[in-house]
């Protein structure tokens, strides 16, 4: 068992002072050196179009722009290097897991995906110039893997397909603007529909209705059925699933038998524990589990776990937002790979 931290970063203020102070501790991190080189090394290389990158993102995410502009001076980059690294815009995705189960009040999510492109970041962030305060983990350091944010808004999503990519945004970026834009579903699936999508992924949202949506959204298409379990293949926009689902509709059956009866911290350990067969440990292809996430839209409480078998740390985010100070650094867990963590090992 490899023992596996994320730091907690914790902020007030603006978009662009976010990005700046981002960009001041991560001169001192392995994790940028090791992305370059993981970067150097692929076959599919990251080439953006800066000028259309920029027009996206000034147009959809001004203030996600701003962060990334704070990141650029504070590392002394410039602009075209910072868009590719933080930009979430037409950029290569690996392919991951990822089962997700709500219940009325409860959203409970596995993040599955490879060791390698897993940074270590967890941030509870209040803006000071607009958008929504927002706590979870971070992916490419802007975007979100899963998250809540302050008006009881619950996000996390699932990988579909890497085939018939066209330009867009790509999902941690696309997590991000819906939380920290959107205060309902409804005004999540507006964005969802209006954005360009790089992929097809699943969008599982759940707010203080208590009612759970299942948005799937394709390059081409973007289409809503209500659900409380989300796994790796769509359900409407059938033509956009791989070839091979057999294992995303295995964990799919497994949750959907506990549907109507598990509350949150059962719903927890179904997902978290490894004999309960969601919980993944295939890391090397990819879509083993790294963490295990909890939201309360109401209670705007937060539970975390890295690994299998764990009680998780809980978070008391509207506590935070009234200006209380969190005083834990890190998360800590343990998860059975021989596999580097970007943000822990030279690579």
């Amino acid at each position: 068992m490899k023992r596996v931290h994320s730091d907690i970063i914790q902020f007030r203020g603006s978009h662009y002072d976010f990005g700046f102070i981002q960009g001041e501790r991560l001169k001192d991190s392995i994790l940028l050196p090791n992305r370059r080189k993981q970067r150097n090394s692929s076959s599919k290389s990251l080439l953006i179009n800066e000028q259309q990158a920029t027009e996206m993102l000034q147009s959809f995410a001004p203030k996600i722009w701003e962060e990334i502009t704070g990141l650029a001076d504070s590392l002394e980059w410039d602009l075209h290097d910072a868009i590719r690294e933080f930009g979430g815009y037409y950029l290569e995705y690996v392919r991951s897991g990822c089962s997700i189960f709500t219940g009325s009040d409860f959203m409970v999510r596995n993040y599955d995906s490879a060791p390698q492109g897993y940074e270590g970041r967890f941030a509870l962030y209040q803006p000071t110039d607009g958008g929504y305060a927002t706590i979870g983990p971070t992916m490419q350091i802007t975007g979100r893997t899963d998250g809540l944010n302050e008006k009881g808004l619950a996000m996390g999503y699932n990988f579909i397909n890497r085939r018939n990519s066209e330009d867009g945004f790509i999902c941690n970026m696309i997590g991000r603007l819906i939380l920290e834009n959107c205060a309902s579903i409804e005004e999540a699936i507006d964005l969802l529909k209006d954005i360009p999508h790089r992929r097809s992924f699943s969008y599982v949202l759940l707010d203080r209705t208590g009612k759970s949506v299942v948005v799937e959204a394709s390059p081409r298409s973007v289409v809503v059925r209500e659900s409380s379990v989300s796994t790796n293949h769509f359900e409407l926009l059938t033509e956009e699933n791989r070839y091979q689902t057999d294992d995303s509709r295995r964990r799919e059956e497994t949750m959907l038998a506990y549907q109507n009866m598990a509350d949150a911290y059962s719903a927890f350990r179904l997902l978290n524990d490894s004999d309960q067969g969601v919980f993944s440990k295939k890391y090397t292809t990819a879509s083993g589990t790294l963490h295990t996430a909890s939201y309360f839209p109401h209670s705007l409480e937060v539970g975390f776990a890295i690994g299998p078998d764990r009680l998780p740390l809980m978070f008391d985010f509207g506590r935070w937002l009234q200006g209380e100070r969190l005083y834990a650094k890190r998360i800590n867990g343990k998860i059975d790979t021989h596999l580097p963590f970007v943000h822990m090992a030279e690579m």
